[in-house]
């Protein structure tokens, strides 16, 4: 059983029974969102203090249960999108998100606390409630984009070896609060949180990822956990968890049996997933397979496909997991960051033609010629420093790469980077896929590489309709690769394309071009990569 503060004869909760607690909430007010959370946390804390049989306890817990699930979500929306690592105010709403899950639990295990090892069913009810908000709370860092700190796979663990004990971890329970009352097994929860920790680098949406929740919770009989580690060839191999560790699941470098070590058996999940993408391919709906309705029978294949890789298909840990030495790249982000990089410069708006000229004619007139700014100040003393990234994949199409240290900038989704080697001038103009702190407070990342070598270029246009201002800015230019049939396109700020736009790009070579903006092709949080013609 895991360590619960005593109860406190002080203690004075508001509510102390169902019917008080039904007219609590029926009187709070949850339009200020942060208020609502806090008043929850506080007022759970005091009733956990409060002692009283379980037999009130439970259903009074139950009764709570379905406002803080409704107010953790919405307060969880806080931090969607936010930059890594966060700042401290969002870490704070990360640490407040846990916090009101970790009272809940602790309520379930003070009931736990109060019930006979022979009542099966009700100490199976109450796991599986407590191994349900385990996995909210591991999902809520995860989510965040955070590895979840080792104290909550110690519970996770522990939870589900007490269940194990007690031979209850397979025992199907109904709960209409759980899976619309469908038969769910603590073991269920505890696979269901492991498997979805393993699917957090495959960059699932948000809806995505609440839909392959809702699958893993309907296929319980799928999982099996055995003390050995048992795998044929061409199946499925097998995932080891530690329950004396602090991780989640990982490929078994030695397989070997210890009390504490556990294997995922994967031939059942891998038939599962093959069966089903094999009746979507002949014409069933997703609902006939039961995969719900959210979405196509072509999205759902999809998925499906994504899951098997991640879970099903043998792998080496990835950087993100296994720290180790890989080659060093250099990694940028923000277009003026990137502009200095490439151009050996830092942008400066263009002066009006005029000026410009008479700049020229000064330098001619007492230097002979006019003098090149490249490297004129040392990128270094402005702050235009490229970070050190350790990469593990790096191809035409994307790479995977770690942050060397601790310390630098935040980097958010669909955000504009460039990878290069240290030594070379080889840039690779990219875009965020994914973004993660790691355990151990590095940053991890997947960028998805866009065509071509970057040119850095400046760009010049009117004001378009009051809404997008004249001015010089600087832009990336990437070429044309007939080859692969891939027209020439060229990055721009954020909010400063319009289609049909003229605007002049001056070039590294002092060139210049004057283009007609077509269509976006791709857009991030700090860009958007427009199509064009000359002339």
């Amino acid at each position: 059983m895991l360590p619960l503060e005593p109860t406190d004869d002080l203690a004075q909760p508001a509510f102390k029974d169902v019917a008080s607690c039904t007219r609590w909430l029926s009187q709070l007010q949850l339009t200020n969102l942060n208020l609502a959370q806090a008043t929850l946390r506080k007022q759970l804390d005091e009733f956990n203090r409060f002692a009283m049989r379980t037999s009130d306890r439970l259903p009074t817990l139950d009764v709570l249960r379905e406002t803080i699930e409704s107010v953790q979500y919405d307060f969880s929306k806080k931090l969607i999108g936010k930059k890594l690592p966060l700042s401290s105010d969002e870490m704070g709403l990360l640490v407040a998100l846990s916090g009101l899950w970790q009272s809940l639990i602790n309520g379930y295990l003070r009931c736990i606390q109060g019930t006979p090892t022979k009542d099966a069913d009700m100490l199976a009810a109450l796991y599986q409630r407590c191994l349900h908000y385990s996995g909210a709370q591991i999902d809520s860092f995860l989510r965040a984009g955070y590895e979840p700190v080792p104290q909550l796979w110690q519970q996770a663990h522990a939870l589900y070896a007490h269940a194990e004990e007690l031979s209850i971890h397979a025992l199907p329970i109904s709960d209409a609060g759980f899976q619309s009352g469908r038969p769910v097994a603590p073991r269920t929860f505890y696979a269901t949180s492991l498997l979805m920790h393993r699917a957090r680098l495959l960059g699932l949406s948000r809806a995505q990822w609440e839909i392959t929740t809702r699958w893993l919770s309907r296929w319980g009989d799928s999982f099996v956990f055995e003390p050995r580690c048992i795998s044929s060839k061409n199946d499925a191999p097998p995932l080891e968890v530690n329950l004396a560790g602090s991780f989640g699941l990982r490929t078994p470098r030695q397989p070997r049996a210890g009390d504490n070590l556990r294997y995922l058996a994967m031939v059942p999940l891998s038939k599962h997933i093959r069966v089903k993408t094999i009746l979507l391919q002949q014409g069933q709906t997703p609902a006939q397979v039961d995969l719900g309705d959210e979405l196509s029978s072509k999205e759902c294949i999809a998925l499906l496909n994504k899951l098997y890789l991640c879970w099903c298909e043998a792998r080496p840990e990835p950087l993100a997991e296994s720290p180790r030495e890989t080659a060093k790249v250099n990694l940028c982000s923000g277009m003026e960051n990137i502009y200095a990089v490439i151009a050996h410069k830092t942008f400066k708006p263009l002066k009006e033609v005029s000026r410009v000229n008479q700049d020229k004619q000064r330098q001619i007139e007492t230097f002979g010629r006019v003098l090149d700014t490249t490297g004129q100040h040392a990128l270094e003393t402005l702050g235009f420093v490229p970070e050190e990234w350790m990469i593990e994949e790096d191809n035409l199409l994307r790479g995977q790469l770690v942050r060397s240290t601790v310390v630098g900038n935040r980097l958010g989704i669909s955000q504009l980077v460039v990878v290069f080697a240290p030594d070379t001038k080889n840039y690779k103009l990219g875009v965020t896929h994914l973004v993660r702190v790691t355990q151990h407070d590095t940053l991890f990342c997947i960028t998805q590489y866009m065509p071509g070598a970057p040119e850095a270029v400046v760009v010049r246009g009117k004001e378009v309709g009051g809404l997008i201002q004249a001015g010089s800015v600087p832009a990336l230019l990437l070429p044309a690769l007939e080859k692969l049939n891939i027209p020439a396109s060229i990055v721009l700020p954020r909010d400063w394309f319009q289609a049909g736009r003229v605007i002049d790009i001056t070039c590294a070579d002092q060139s210049n071009l004057k283009i007609t903006l077509g269509f976006c092709v791709e857009k991030g949080i700090d860009f958007e990569r427009v199509s064009f013609k000359a002339g």
